[in-house]
């Protein structure tokens, strides 16, 4: 397929996953496309690297999809990678109390009607059918709605699940996160079954499963992608941006070209005059221990009543992630790793001494959640006519997830081809 006749280029400033979206997503259309990233690799926070410390690849952190996340599938099979998504056959969640040692699985059914709820040995232990009922409250909320204004926030099901869950969606704490936000992911999860949440994780890693791919496929397209160029300055005339200042000089927009600007919001504020955005983040602290997987080990298991949050069991490692993570994020790396190891130990029999580690800290994985935040997101839309905004920190309608990312950039993309069909004019 080639892009519209006469189409001008398209500069895509961020090579995360936005941006990497966007540009593929352009590219299989025939579009020219060129992407340039300030930071020296592509994936932004979704990247692998090797680490010196324990002399093996990591992830910088744990992303989880799940397997209703529709836009992140396209993209992978788009890019000839769904095949490197690795997780159980039907959806099932393990979870572990470290203060009473009690293990459980959730494991639900696989269509709509939630039939599992029913039964004692499928559902949280303490639980009971009427707890599950106000998840109803969230299907519809107002969006200045917090969840704590539309259900209970306490008792067995929200310790045992709900918490947890919300938790890693949001990376804010549920009870004062955005119920519309909550209420997005239940609906396209959830409400549609255990074949709309099966977990599943980038194997066997972030990079191999999105970015190398995503690059290798743009290259063969011919789509150029610059790294360690970060875009300084852009300058506007009238109702166009016009060039965008790097190290090495300046890039002339011309009358044809769509800048698509896929940058953090904090970046996208300084580039873009007047712009409203997202001004409070949360982060995420991971921790990596170079160590064997005991044999049966689940894969994914949830953690009750410790410092972890979930603990990811990998071949050759297992990992920790805690989102939400202001309560930790200031402590000092051992004391992180001797914490994260107790709970690790306790979940799976280990050992009290921790092998070889390493901690990552995301002090501005997402934006914050709240009702309040959300309403700072903007659309993609912008008042210039040659420029659109991607990010999962735009309107998405979903948390700052990897499907919220992908989705952005998809419908960054679908605006930037609208724009060169008529010449220009989004």
């Amino acid at each position: 397929m080639s892009g519209p006749e006469g189409a001008g280029k398209v500069w895509v400033i961020g090579g995360g996953l936005a941006g990497l979206s966007t540009a593929v997503t352009l590219a299989g259309k025939g579009v020219a496309v060129e992407v340039i990233e300030g930071a020296a690799q592509a994936g932004g926070r979704c990247r692998s690297y090797v680490d010196p410390a324990l002399d093996m690849t990591i992830d910088n952190g744990n992303h989880l999809v799940l397997s209703g996340n529709g836009a992140t599938f396209a993209f992978l099979r788009a890019i000839g990678a769904e095949d490197r998504m690795a997780g159980p056959a039907k959806a099932q969640f393990s979870f572990h109390d470290v203060r009473s040692h009690q293990s459980w699985t959730i494991r639900p059914n696989e269509g709509p009607l939630a039939w599992w709820v029913m039964s004692a040995a499928r559902r949280a232990p303490g639980t009971k059918l009427s707890d599950y009922l106000g998840l109803l409250a969230l299907l519809n909320p107002r969006p200045d709605q917090r969840i704590d204004q539309v259900m209970t926030c306490s008792g067995p099901l929200w310790e045992r699940l709900l918490q947890p869950f919300l938790l890693a969606a949001l990376n804010t704490d549920p009870a004062a996160a955005s119920a519309a936000l909550a209420g997005a992911v239940i609906r396209e999860t959830l409400a549609k079954g255990g074949r709309a949440y099966r977990p599943r994780i980038a194997h066997p890693s972030l990079s191999a499963a999105f970015i190398d791919p995503a690059l290798a496929w743009l290259a063969a397209r011919g789509a150029r992608v610059r790294l360690g160029q970060r875009v300084r300055a852009a300058r506007y005339e009238g109702e166009r941006i016009a060039a965008l200042t790097l190290p090495d000089g300046e890039i002339e927009i011309g009358p044809q070209d769509v800048v698509v600007m896929a940058t953090p919001p904090w970046i996208t504020q300084t580039l873009v005059p007047d712009l409203t955005v997202p001004d409070r983040f949360t982060p995420i602290v991971n921790a990596h221990f170079k160590i064997a997987p005991p044999p049966g080990a689940a894969p994914m298991v949830g953690v009750i009543g410790g410092k972890a949050e979930w603990i990811f069991a990998f071949e050759d490692r297992l990992s920790v992630t805690v989102s939400g993570a202001d309560h930790l994020v200031d402590l000092d790396r051992e004391t992180l790793a001797d914490l994260f190891w107790r709970d690790i130990a306790a979940v799976h029999g280990l050992g009290e001494r921790p092998p070889a580690w390493q901690i990552v800290k995301e002090r501005r994985a997402t934006f914050e959640a709240t009702p309040d935040q959300a309403a700072k997101r903007p659309g993609a839309r912008t008042r210039w006519h040659n420029l659109i905004l991607a990010g999962d920190w735009t309107d998405t309608g979903l948390p700052a997830t990897i499907e919220g990312a992908i989705r952005s950039g998809e419908r960054a993309a679908d605006l930037t081809f609208r724009a060169l069909s008529r010449g220009n004019r989004i």
